[in-house]
C-alpha cells in the first residue's frame, strides 16, 4: 500500500495569468484581420506622403523665388515667402486622416465582435468584462502607439531634410520634441475615442460615422474668436489640442484666446482617459 502523501499543487495566481492570455487573445484578434496590416501601412504611407508633398512644394517655391514682370524693378517688391517649417511636417489633412484611422481601429477591435456575435463568447469565457476591455485597450494602445511614433518620426525626418536649405529644424529645436511626441500619441488616444464609439454604436458603420462626427466634424463648430465660450470650447477637443502642440513656439499666435501647452496636454490624456471610462462602462452595463 502507498502511503506516499500527495504532493500539494501549487497552481500560478490565475489573475495575472487570465489578463497575459486576454492580452494575446485580443492580439490574436486584432492580426488576424487582414484589413489591420493594409490600413495600418497605406495609412502611414499617405500621411508621410501629404506632408512630404507640402515640404517640397515649399522648397520648390523658396528655389524659384520671385520673379518680377517685364520692365519692372529687378528687386523684389513682394514680402518674401514665409511658411512654418514645423507645420509642414504636420499637415492638419494628413493627421487628420490619421485621426480617422486610429479611430477606426480601435472602434473595430468592439465593433466586430459584436457583429460577429463574439461578443457573447468572449463573455461568456471571461465573465469580467472589465479585464476584456482593458486587454483590448492595452493591444490598441500598444499597436497605435508605435504606428504613431513611425509616422510622426518618419514624416518630421523626411519634411525637415527637404527643407534642410531653407530653414530646415532638427529634433533639437524648440517645439519640435514636443510636436512628434503630441503627434506620436495622437493615434493611441484616437483609438481609445473609436474604442468608447465601439463599445456605444456596436456597429462599424455607425462607430466610424460617429468618431468622424467628434473628431473632425464637432471642431469645426467652435472656430473663430468672436466669442470666448466658443473658442474655449474648442480648445477641449483633441484636434486643437494637438494643433496647440504642434505649432512652432517661435512664430507669434494669431489667436485671440490661446490655448496653452499645459491645457493641450491636459487635453488630449484626458479624452484618452475618457475613451477607455466609457468604454468599459459601455461594455460593463449593456446587455451583448
Amino acid at each position: 500500500m502507498n502511503t506516499t502523501p500527495p504532493v500539494p499543487h501549487h497552481a500560478p495566481p490565475a489573475g495575472s495569468a487570465l489578463f497575459r492570455h486576454l492580452l494575446r487573445s485580443e492580439w490574436i484578434k486584432l492580426w488576424s484581420l487582414r484589413s489591420t496590416p493594409y490600413v495600418l501601412g497605406a495609412g502611414g504611407l499617405v500621411v508621410t506622403g501629404i506632408c512630404v508633398n507640402a515640404a517640397r512644394s515649399n522648397a520648390d517655391r523658396l528655389d524659384r523665388g520671385p520673379r518680377p514682370g517685364p520692365g519692372a524693378d529687378p528687386a523684389p517688391e513682394a514680402a518674401p515667402f514665409a511658411f512654418d517649417a514645423l507645420g509642414t511636417a504636420f499637415v492638419d489633412p494628413a493627421w487628420q486622416l490619421l485621426m480617422v484611422l486610429a479611430a477606426c481601429l480601435g472602434a473595430a477591435a468592439l465593433s466586430g465582435e459584436y457583429a460577429t456575435g463574439l461578443a457573447r463568447t468572449t463573455f461568456a469565457a471571461v465573465p469580467d468584462r472589465r479585464s476584456v476591455v482593458a486587454a483590448k485597450a492595452v493591444v490598441v494602445t500598444a499597436v497605435l502607439l508605435a504606428f504613431g511614433t513611425c509616422v510622426a518620426l518618419a514624416s518630421f525626418a523626411a519634411t525637415q531634410a527637404l527643407l534642410r536649405e531653407h530653414g530646415g529644424l532638427s529634433a533639437a529645436d524648440p517645439g519640435a520634441a514636443r510636436a512628434v511626441v503630441a503627434s506620436a500619441l495622437l493615434a493611441p488616444v484616437c483609438g481609445l475615442v473609436g474604442l468608447a464609439a465601439g463599445a456605444l454604436v456596436r456597429h462599424a458603420a455607425g462607430a466610424a460615422v460617429t468618431v468622424i462626427g467628434v473628431l473632425l466634424l464637432l471642431p469645426a463648430l467652435f472656430q473663430g474668436d468672436t466669442y470666448r465660450w466658443v473658442r474655449e470650447t474648442g480648445r477641449l477637443l483633441p484636434l486643437d489640442a494637438w494643433g496647440t502642440l504642434v505649432r512652432d513656439p517661435a512664430l507669434p499666435v494669431a489667436e485671440k484666446y490661446p490655448a496653452t501647452v499645459a491645457e493641450a496636454w491636459t487635453v488630449l490624456g484626458a479624452w484618452g482617459v475618457a475613451g477607455l471610462a466609457v468604454a468599459v462602462a459601455a461594455v460593463r452595463h449593456r446587455d451583448v
